[in-house]
């Protein structure tokens, strides 16, 4: 690696190598956090799959890497259309 920095190995555990799927998020966040809930829903219910919890500076790391591999994409395979949001509003119990 350049730099001198050190490479880090990352173990992938087997239980998370399948990934779990989510068709909708919930975020939410105080002062020192920000705290996103990845959910499952097929209504009338559904389910928090994962929930990540993050930095501020975390999470505008994230969004970089995010829009940043969103423009790499649609350069590639187009823009990518939005479907209508879900009317029904998110509760937790």
């Amino acid at each position: 690696m350049s730099n001198g920095q050190k490479e880090i190995q990352v173990k992938f555990p087997d239980n998370l190598q399948g990934g779990v799927y989510s068709n909708n998020m919930v975020v939410s966040h105080t002062k020192e956090e920000f705290i996103m809930d990845f959910l499952m829903v097929a209504a009338p219910a559904g389910s928090v799959m994962s929930r990540i919890i993050v930095s501020p500076g975390h999470i505008k790391r994230i969004v970089a890497a995010l829009n940043e591999n969103i423009a790499k994409y649609e350069s590639m395979f187009g823009e990518i259309q939005l479907s209508e949001e879900p009317k029904a509003n998110i509760g937790f119990h």
